[in-house]
């Protein structure tokens, strides 16, 4: 569960505000989206909640242990990917103890999960930057958390890898866990999420469940450009898609 309530944060006393008084609640076993045009503010409002950087204003109270996914991994030394994965069972060995063999199968079956195995014995400067997050996903799915954060985990991806952590994503709320991620991608949240947090403005944002909150209106007043949601069917169900008109400058 995540209760984050009446949060505002700053750089310092006169900067202006990046966020200010906003709200957000997960239940566990729930999926949160937060969607805003760059730099309206996402990833501080992820770190703010996480605890990485402290509100001005607000709080936020936890029921599990959360694990982060940042966008990407900056570290150039060269380990082993599933050295680095295993990394994710730290919080869970003492303090001069070494992973065993229960944690090495934990992370393998992380991995497998996001489908990079064949990875294992790679080095991470060998990866490209779409694999680079794919272990990343691993290395928090390996912590066996109950909440799961990811800040744009989509990004560097093709379509085949969004498709698979969308499924992982899936699959862990399906698990019990509680999982916010932000995306500039509507469509993924339509697909997975069962809250959805726009950010309009410093002062202005939207929290509610997907579809009351995604319409055609508020979208293309986040982006300012004209949204539309078409409807269609697949394998007998009924979806959405998410079709921005292109043409034009607005």
């Amino acid at each position: 569960m995540i209760e984050a309530t009446d949060l505002g944060f700053r750089h310092h006393a006169r900067s202006p505000w990046v966020f200010q008084h906003h709200s957000l609640s997960l239940l566990k076993g729930e999926v949160g989206a937060i969607i805003g045009p760059n730099g309206r503010g996402k990833t501080t409002l992820l770190k703010a909640i996480l605890g990485l950087i402290k509100p001005q204003q607000g709080r936020v109270s936890f029921a599990g242990l959360p694990a982060y996914v940042p966008q990407g991994t900056d570290t150039s030394f060269p380990y082993r990917v599933r050295d680095l994965v295993v990394m994710g069972r730290a919080r869970t060995l003492g303090l001069f103890a070494s992973p065993g063999r229960a944690d090495y199968q934990l992370a393998d079956e992380a991995m497998a999960r996001v489908g990079i195995e064949a990875l294992a014995s790679r080095r991470l400067t060998e990866l490209s930057g779409g694999q680079r997050q794919l272990v990343l996903i691993a290395r928090a799915l390996a912590s066996q958390c109950d909440i799961l954060v990811l800040d744009e985990p989509t990004s560097a991806l093709d379509y085949h890898n969004q498709n698979r952590v969308l499924a992982v994503l899936e699959q862990a709320r399906n698990d019990g866990v509680t999982v916010l991620f932000t995306t500039h991608s509507p469509q993924h949240a339509l697909a997975i999420a069962d809250r959805v947090l726009l950010m309009f403005g410093p002062n202005e944002y939207q929290f509610g469940a997907c579809d009351d909150v995604l319409t055609d209106q508020q979208m293309a007043r986040l982006y300012n450009i004209d949204i539309r949601t078409l409807p269609f069917e697949h394998n007998g169900q009924s979806h959405r898609a998410v079709v921005p008109v292109f043409g034009g400058m607005a």
